[in-house]
């Protein structure tokens, strides 16, 4: 799996705007529309593009609250905790971490009351040991595209 500066460049301005063309993208590269396809085909066997989507306004569809939970599973659960955590709506990330907690989810919410049904359907799950759930003040940056 080598990928070269071409396909670096080709994926910074599938990051930017996805939906341009590759006759578009091929003038802006200087290289031919046909080896734009090619490249993103190779891009997307190699699951490098694992699909295309929109960036969404989180805040102006109502989603004003972004919390971040701790959890600790009970012993040996914790695979079995982040599956099924990850399945749930409003979940937008799950990360298992190292440190005093086993596990990391970054949800969104409409409103206090759905984080507050969101935290107490968790902590009642029988493989949860313990959450800790952090309010979100201000998104400096939230911007999943690093290159």
């Amino acid at each position: 799996m080598s990928i070269d500066e071409i396909d670096l460049k080709i994926l910074k301005n599938l990051l930017v705007d996805a939906r341009q063309s590759a006759r578009k993208l091929s003038l802006k590269l200087g290289i031919s529309t046909v080896t734009v396809l090619s490249r993103i085909q190779k891009l997307e066997k190699l699951k490098i593009i694992k699909g295309y989507s929109a960036i969404l306004d989180d805040e102006k569809l109502g989603y004003d609250l972004t919390a971040i939970i701790e959890i600790s599973a009970k012993e040996g659960q914790m695979t079995l905790v982040e599956k099924e955590v990850s399945t749930l709506d409003n979940v937008c990330a799950v990360y298992d971490i190292t440190g005093q907690t086993d596990t990391i989810v970054v949800a969104k919410f409409k409103n206090r009351e759905e984080l507050s049904e969101f935290v107490k359907e968790l902590s009642s799950k029988p493989n949860v040991a313990n959450t800790n759930t952090h309010m979100v003040l201000n998104t400096v940056k939230e911007d999943f595209r690093i290159i």
